[in-house]
């Protein structure tokens, strides 16, 4: 690393969503465009990823649009997951299963509500080694006074409870935005890490309140959470790394809301992903940190280490550019997060 330049081997996002039909069709190349060659890809689409099978057609789906990416596939912890399948599926090369509480997210309608159904299959995911990602929040409840702001929160105590009983199951708390979900995890061991997206770096509460193109789930939390993100991200912690959770909506669906319907939640960061997070990490002195964060950390996690023989190279160069306003395709239409705003670093080129 130069003043100018920077060089990053083989970036990798733990936390993608690439979606369905036209939509995946224009957001899937914003993945090598942003910077990285490895893609965790999220299985909540309608209907959602489920079986080995609809998993890799979905793969196969993805590596006609790029094949230039390497996808790994999740399954979506539902009630037809079974033990079977998930020796079905590890087999397959599926890496992981996420847990999506019900009617927290996006496409999210038949998440779980307790976990202790899921026993099996969690005793078998550890056996072979799939990874158990969690959307850390719980459902709003006013009775019980749970909102969109301590919903992660509350969460927690789940999360530990999973790791006492499956202590050799690898586990990621997915895009942590809390003070105490830090410490959480830092208190875990090995086997449990935990994914920061570029966006929670940069906002709190005041950013997407009446701005819906801030409006994300889980929502930014105070300025004392993002300085725990941030702190975090500066000391190095090797079990803390990218997943950017960037989630393209059609635009309309972002601008309006209706009486009865909000705007949708998501934040979409991909085509700028890696210059962007460099320039967060710089504004609080982290930038000496980038590339454990977007590659080495997760990619020991996950078990995908480096391969110098066939990994690739990203500079990146200390030259300011403005953020695309918005990237249209066939009947497709997203408008990415900092749209129209500087960032400090763009990318020089990729060597493969």
């Amino acid at each position: 690393m130069s003043s100018q330049t920077i060089t990053i081997s083989s970036p990798a996002d733990f936390h993608v969503h690439l979606r369905q039909g036209s939509l995946s069709r224009l957001v899937t190349p914003h993945v090598r465009r942003g910077g990285f060659n490895l893609a965790y890809v999220m299985p909540n689409l309608t209907p959602p990823i489920t079986t080995t099978d609809s998993a890799l057609r979905y793969k196969q789906e993805l590596q006609a649009i790029d094949p230039n990416v390497e996808y790994l596939m999740t399954l979506y912890l539902s009630l037809e997951l079974t033990p079977d399948e998930v020796r079905k599926a590890h087999a397959a090369g599926i890496v992981g299963v996420k847990s999506y509480p019900k009617g927290v997210t996006t496409n999210s309608e038949g998440g779980i509500e307790s976990f202790e159904v899921y026993y099996p299959v969690f005793e078998a995911m550890q056996e072979v080694g799939m990874v158990l990602n969690l959307h850390g929040e719980v459902p709003s409840d006013a009775s019980a006074n749970i909102h969109v702001i301590n919903a992660e929160s509350i969460f927690l105590p789940h999360l530990v409870r999973l790791h006492a009983k499956f202590p050799q199951l690898r586990i990621v708390l997915e895009h942590a935005t809390t003070r105490a979900a830090v410490e959480t995890v830092k208190s875990l061991g090995p086997t449990v890490a935990c994914t920061i997206t570029a966006h929670h770096l940069a906002l709190t509460v005041d950013d997407w309140a009446g701005q819906s193109y801030h409006y994300c789930k889980p929502v930014a939390k105070f300025p004392d959470d993002r300085k725990a993100l941030q702190d975090i991200v500066r000391e190095g912690h090797p079990r803390f790394f990218l997943g950017s959770d960037s989630a393209p909506h059609p635009a309309h669906n972002k601008s309006f809301a209706t009486p009865s319907q909000g705007c949708a939640a998501g934040l979409y960061t991909s085509p700028i992903l890696l210059p962007l997070t460099a320039h967060l990490l710089e504004s609080f002195g982290a930038l000496d940190k980038l590339e454990g964060f977007v590659s080495r950390f997760g990619r020991r996690f996950y078990e995908r280490e480096i391969d110098s023989a066939s990994g690739n190279s990203v500079v990146l160069r200390k030259i300011s550019q403005i953020v695309e306003k918005s990237f249209v395709a066939e009947d497709a239409d997203v408008v990415p997060f900092w749209a129209g705003k500087e960032l400090g670093w763009s990318i020089w080129y990729q060597c493969s």
